[in-house]
């Protein structure tokens, strides 16, 4: 009886492609170890959208002492929002929030924002609280873009987003201050928020 004709087993995978392939996993393991992937996408969406009602809401502000209260709260509600969305991403990728580079995140994060906290009250002080809207979106461009260094990579093109709105509106008129906060707190940082939650697990 005849046997059929053994088939020819296939080519094994060129040595280059292995060898390519194995360094692309060995880029992107190292990357996923070396890099903060906790940051929020849909945290950060939720903090655009309380932005934007607080833009709303000081819009009508009477006097300046009021629209100053109105973002100054708003600020300590995303800062809740954020840190609580960190929280629970980086325990649902079991990633621990005190070491490596969520550590290296936070503590570059934070400095500019405390010098934010500071200007803001030496400015409302002096009288000056028209420059706070460009100087809030500068500083905080500054904290995401130099702990983006330690994050997702599109986290301090976010940062650098901010940054150059916020040198936009401390060139422009004054009165436009709650409408570029709108643009930076509200609309940017939702259209980062979702792309960050499409491509890096929420």
């Amino acid at each position: 009886m005849d046997q059929p004709p053994l088939r020819a087993a296939p080519d094994p995978p060129a040595l280059d492609t292995r060898a390519i392939d194995n360094l692309r996993f060995i880029r992107e393991t190292m990357e996923r170890a070396s890099s903060f992937t906790a940051v929020p996408g849909w945290g950060g969406v939720a903090m655009g959208a309380s932005a934007l009602a607080a833009s709303a809401v000081s819009a009508r502000a009477r006097t300046p002492e009021e629209w100053l209260g109105i973002w100054l709260a708003e600020a300590f509600l995303a800062l809740g929002i954020g840190v609580w969305a960190i929280a629970v991403k980086a325990r649902r990728f079991r990633i621990p929030l005190f070491a490596g580079p969520a550590r290296r995140f936070l503590l570059t994060l934070s400095p500019p924002l405390a010098a934010g906290a500071l200007i803001t009250l030496a400015l409302e002080r002096s009288g000056q609280a028209p420059l706070l809207p460009g100087i809030w979106l500068l500083l905080y461009g500054t904290a995401v873009a130099t702990g983006g260094a330690f994050a997702v990579r599109i986290v301090p093109l976010m940062g650098i987003g901010f940054m150059l709105l916020g040198a936009v509106a401390l060139l422009c008129p004054a009165s436009w201050g709650t409408a570029f906060l709108a643009a930076g707190f509200g609309g940017l940082q939702i259209v980062f928020g979702i792309l960050i939650a499409k491509r890096y697990g929420g």
